[in-house]
């Protein structure tokens, strides 16, 4: 893998570690109001990690026609700005980066979770064609 290809596959680690995490914590229900902020948490740092992935998809003018016919999708443009109501403070609580992924995307959770599957196929793909088994 290229230094770049390294370099995405760790922003990718970084976010389906969140995505773990939160799958934990929904696995489990939402017994506590502490237990639905922690799986917030976890969601929208595995959402903003994953556009960054995306950026640097783009970036490293990277293809792969699943992940491609993925990014085509009008919530690339939802997941950014949903990234940037977690990134940069935001005064409303309920502002409306957070609320128009969920409200106004198209099948947003079950796109992002593809897109993730996606990506985690696609390292896995390319750490088999450097590092074959024997």
């Amino acid at each position: 893998m290229t230094q770049g290809l390294v370099s995405l596959h760790r922003y990718y680690i970084w976010a389906n570690k969140m995505r773990t995490h939160f799958d934990e914590i929904i696995s489990n229900g939402y017994p506590t109001a502490g237990a639905e902020i922690e799986a917030t948490l976890y969601m929208s740092y595995w959402y903003g990690g994953l556009y960054v992935v995306i950026e640097g998809w783009q970036q490293l003018g990277l293809s792969d026609r699943s992940i491609d016919e993925l990014l085509c999708s009008s919530n690339v443009k939802l997941l950014k700005r949903y990234r940037h109501g977690v990134f940069h403070f935001q005064k409303n609580y309920f502002d409306e980066r957070f609320v128009e992924f969920m409200r106004d995307g198209k099948d947003a959770v079950s796109w992002v979770r593809n897109l993730n599957l996606e990506f985690g196929r696609y390292f896995l793909e390319k750490g088999r064609a450097k590092y074959p088994s024997s």
